[in-house]
């Protein structure tokens, strides 16, 4: 047997991940030291509560409710807690006290991001963490180093796994959304509170590191534009799929550049989307993610697997924590992020797409050039137009519905075309707006 080099390795958290982490650690200790170079030494593991039921059995004598000790007599520290505090706390004391640190934790990273990148280049230790952005699937890795020689164009990714199986089961059973929703609780991939995934943000989370990474420029998370699925409905599903189209919950990370000057700007926002159904990432199903990136030069790109999950995650985090000790073994000092590029973000406004609109109006002559008056004046042209009566009154005026899908428009006069259409009063209601996305 080779005799390593030893490193000590924290834990902090044993939930879903934490636990796997820990129990493959101690399972592949021999396999993965063959891999680092070195002898990676679980030295303990840090929990808020030490009889807390775990999904793995692990030995008692490892856990501990004391972190500190713990993050600073450690040569790698990976934080699996979750949420901002003590986690920020934490990562900071493991980054002054020379460790290098593994995170899968998202939300701290998309809003105190710069601050903890900034803290490991004044000592020159390193941040891993392949598995903030989609669990299992390898992207960050991709984005910040095989594509660091290319011009990223336009990522598009489905990153949240509790959206898109409720969204996958609505449009392939016809289900409703309370429906699948208490389904996806009760198989456990959704929280009892699930408002962080139904209403987009932890995918707003996950697309400010992936646009930072993929456009070398700093994304506060307040930059993220962020709509939820709560709003889609059967009916809305019944269009799309008429249309031939699916619903997703997009990420969409976007270069644009100015036509009249050529400067270049970026969009990052997060919405329910169409996307034609013979699109790769049409055939995402059930809880999995998949990233679709459009580089210059490479060209496109797909990456899709599990987004989440206590093992698959796992995977992500070991990966990092052999690439941290083969850092720690080679020596020098970390890699720092790449984010100089400090190019301006854009609003929504700003963004150019397609949109499918869905009205119900009166079913009466004239309301068809009422509505195409009023989008030709806001510069929104109709590509196709569909429409179905759905009440009739004796003798009266009936009420049809509208299903319009447009030209590529500007999102701020789509959006004022949209407020002239309520109040014209031809329309009785403004069912859906949808942009279309991956054309």
């Amino acid at each position: 047997m080779t005799d390593y080099r030893r490193l000590r390795v924290a834990l902090l958290g044993a939930g879903a991940v934490g636990s796997q982490v820990a129990a493959l650690l101690l399972r592949h200790g021999q396999e993965l030291a063959d891999r680092a170079g070195a002898t990676l030494e679980l030295v303990g593991i840090a929990v808020r509560d030490l009889d807390a039921p775990r999904d793995v059995d692990l030995p008692r004598e490892l856990f501990t409710t004391d972190a500190e000790p713990l993050i600073v007599g450690s040569d790698i520290v990976i934080e699996l807690i979750g949420g901002i505090e003590p986690a920020r706390t934490y990562l900071l004391q493991a980054i002054n006290s020379g460790a290098d640190v593994v995170t899968a934790n998202k939300a701290l990273l998309a809003t105190h991001g710069p601050e903890i990148f900034d803290a490991a280049d004044q000592v020159g230790a390193q941040v891993y963490y392949e598995a903030a952005a989609a669990g299992a699937i390898p992207i960050i890795r991709p984005l910040r180093d095989s594509l660091a020689g290319d011009r990223v164009q336009r990522i598009m990714g489905i990153v949240n796994g509790t959206t898109n199986y409720i969204l996958d089961r609505m449009d392939t059973e016809g289900a409703d959304f309370a429906d699948v929703l208490a389904d996806a609780q009760r198989l456990g991939y959704a929280e009892a509170d699930p408002t962080s995934d139904v209403e987009g943000y932890d995918a707003a989370q996950k697309a400010a590191i992936l646009a930072s990474l993929a456009f070398h420029t700093t994304v506060p998370l307040e930059r993220v534009h962020r709509e939820g699925i709560t709003s889609i409905d059967k009916a809305m599903m019944d269009a799309a799929r008429h249309a031939g189209y699916v619903i997703k919950l997009l990420a969409v990370c976007e270069r644009l550049t100015d036509g009249t000057d050529a400067s270049e700007s970026i969009s990052v926002r997060v919405y329910p989307a169409l996307i034609r159904r013979d699109h790769p990432l049409a055939s995402v199903h059930g809880a999995n993610n998949a990233v679709f990136v459009q580089a210059e030069a490479a060209g496109n790109l797909m990456f899709y697997g599990a987004g989440a999950g206590g093992v698959q995650t796992a995977s992500a985090v070991l990966g990092d924590v052999v690439s941290a000790a083969r850092r720690h073994i080679a020596g020098g000092v970390g890699v720092g992020e790449s984010t100089r590029a400090n190019l301006p973000i854009v609003e929504i406004g700003r963004v150019t797409t397609s949109y499918q609109i869905t009205l119900e109006v009166d079913d009466e002559p004239g309301v068809l050039a009422t509505i195409a008056g009023i989008l030709s004046e806001g510069r929104v042209s109709i590509a196709t137009l569909e429409q179905t009566v759905i009440h009739e009154a004796n003798g009266e005026p009936g009420v049809a519905r509208l299903v319009i899908g447009t030209h590529k428009a500007l999102e701020q006069d789509l959006s004022e075309t949209v407020d002239r259409l309520a109040a014209s009063g031809v329309v009785e209601r403004v069912v859906s707006v949808l942009r279309v996305e991956g054309d």
